[in-house]
């Protein structure tokens, strides 16, 4: 694999462990917990890509962590190989059922350990990569509506856990059917990919996101960004839509292509549900669009 796959072992017994990081540090970044409990408080803050999970473990046991990961939109994706002393074809059949991807009995080969986490690496790889390409709009190239609800989705969740604000930006091209029926579909296919491709730069931060919401509109999810700071990077979003000047004979309010956006911010003691977030946001795209377009309005 290009990068390094963060593998976390949970194993209550310090010398599997030991011998499990030996087996896999060459290739992997090895994390070491040795509890269910402690699992699954590592798997809320950092990202794993494969969990090794031994089944008996005082607390709870390996089953019931794999049923708390499945269940867990965040983490249910995340193969698990369950590595463990019982030997029966009932608990294998049991841990498989459950959701996990391979099954290792101890003792267990070093090199088995090596191939079948290489093999399981390997399939996430190209999992993960189907579901990027199902998640990218094919016209612009940004994220589609389906991966923006996925990622609000997950961000609301996170904002409200840790108390942090989220800020959602809805925008939409001024006069696009006007720019469509004047210059034709193709000039207009061509907009839509440049001007997606001009909001998309701005997002300096990872956790900055803008994807394609529909026909000529664009959202943003923008975690930890407060009110003002929103408006500043709707201002930003706006400014460099403007600076791509592309000629809009037919737009009511302007020569070139301009957006409009609506900013919807989550508030102390004012908590959206994710979707309200979206409707709020629209109410300010619809509140920018009745006082002139090609401005912003914060809800």
């Amino acid at each position: 694999m290009s990068k390094r796959a963060k593998v976390l072992i949970v194993d209550d017994d310090p010398i599997n462990r030991l011998v499990l990081e030996k087996t896999l540090k060459g290739e992997h970044d090895v994390f070491l917990v040795e509890s269910g409990e402690k699992a699954l408080t590592f798997v809320k803050t950092a990202q794993v890509d494969l969990i090794i999970l031994d089944v008996i473990m005082p607390g709870i046991d390996g089953y019931q962590v794999l049923v708390e990961l499945k269940e867990n939109p965040i983490t249910q994706s995340i193969p698990i190989i369950f590595i463990s002393a019982n030997s029966s074809h009932d608990d294998e059949a049991k841990g498989l059922e459950l959701g996990a991807m391979d099954y290792i009995t101890k003792p267990f080969s070093p090199s088995i350990v090596r191939v079948r986490v290489r093999n399981q690496l390997l399939i996430k790889q190209k999992n993960d990569l189907l579901e990027m390409l199902a998640s990218i709009d094919g016209l612009t190239e940004i994220p589609n509506r389906r991966y923006l609800d996925e990622n609000l989705s997950r961000e609301w969740r996170r904002s409200k856990r840790n108390g942090t604000p989220l800020s959602v930006l809805l925008m939409d091209i001024d006069h696009f059917k006007r720019y469509n029926d004047c210059y034709g579909h193709r000039a207009g296919d061509e907009c839509l990919k440049d001007v997606a491709q001009a909001l998309a730069a701005q997002c300096e931060r990872g956790s900055d996101f803008i994807a394609r919401y529909g026909g000529e509109e664009f959202a943003a999810v923008l975690p930890g960004m407060d009110k003002h700071e929103a408006m500043e990077f709707a201002n930003k979003l706006r400014n460099a839509v403007n600076a791509l000047n592309i000629e809009h004979k037919a737009s009511l309010n302007a020569d070139h292509i301009t957006i409009s956006i609506g900013i919807a911010t989550t508030q102390m003691g004012r908590v959206y549900a994710e979707q309200a977030l979206l409707e709020e946001a629209d109410l300010g795209l619809y509140a920018a669009k009745d006082a002139g377009r090609d401005r912003i309005v914060a809800r």
